[in-house]
Formats: structure tokens, C-alpha cells, sequence
């Protein structure tokens, strides 16, 4: 099989197992244990980082917050202080490609990009995480 078929394959897969993962949220039964965790934007933007971190890939995350909010379970500003959240999580994986490329010595150039990646998305995170009431109401106004 050729390499260009592989990769479209991998595509559709990843496509078809992502909306899968986010249709299932719809069909969640009863989810008042978790109301005090999903009504907190603070809340839900550690818990985003702790699971982009933990399954290393912001998609993932997303897709479940995507259908968190397309079941009526995830209020708006609690969903964006989420995906700022999976932006800050994702920058794990930098740091593991970093030490895993730099046999466990990261440094130089690899370093340097990892710091980058990472503290551009945690000062925009922070920066963002306080206006996130204002910015749901601004999109709630939007389609």
C-alpha cells in the first residue's frame, strides 16, 4: 500500500473515531455528579490540561468538549476556558518529543521551542481565562 493511501486512511479513521467519541457525549444518561465540575471555568480549564496531558491530543479533548456543549451539559464559558485549557495540555507533547528526540537531555534549539510553544499558550490561557464570561456572551450573539 502506498504511503499517500496509508495517510488517507489514518485521516479517515482519526476523522470517523473523533465524531464517534463526541456523538457518545449526546447519549450521556445523567450527569449531575459532574455539574459543580463542568460549571466552573476554572475548574474545567485544569481538568482540560490534566486531560490533554494525560491522552496527548488537544483534538481529543475538543471533540469531547464539542459534544460536552452539543449535549446541553457544558455551559459556553466553562467550554471555552476548556479548550484554552487542551491548548496549554498539549504542549506535553513538545516537551516528551523534546526529551525522547534529545535522549533525555533537552536542550539548545529543542529547548528553547519547547518554552516557546509553552509559554506562548499559558500566557495566552491566563490572559484569556478571566474574560471567558464576556467572550460567551459575545458569542452567543454570533449564528
Amino acid at each position: 500500500m502506498s504511503s499517500a493511501l496509508n495517510i488517507i486512511i489514518g485521516i479517515v479513521l482519526f476523522y470517523v473515531g473523533i465524531k464517534l467519541f463526541s456523538g457518545g457525549f449526546k447519549s450521556l444518561g445523567d450527569t449531575a455528579w459532574l455539574q459543580f465540575f463542568m460549571a466552573s471555568p476554572v475548574l474545567m480549564f485544569v481538568g482540560s490540561i490534566a486531560c490533554t496531558l494525560a491522552w496527548q491530543s488537544s483534538s481529543l479533548t475538543t471533540a469531547a468538549i464539542v459534544g460536552l456543549v452539543a449535549a446541553g451539559v457544558l455551559p459556553l464559558p466553562s467550554a471555552i476556558a476548556a479548550v484554552l485549557g487542551a491548548n496549554i495540555g498539549t504542549t506535553g507533547t513538545i516537551w516528551i518529543a523534546g526529551l525522547l528526540a534529545t535522549d533525555l537531555r533537552l536542550t539548545g534549539d529543542a529547548l528553547r521551542i519547547a518554552l516557546a510553544h509553552t509559554g506562548f499558550n499559558l500566557m495566552a490561557g491566563l490572559f484569556t481565562l478571566p474574560w471567558v464570561n464576556h467572550i460567551a456572551r459575545l458569542l452567543s450573539k454570533v449564528g
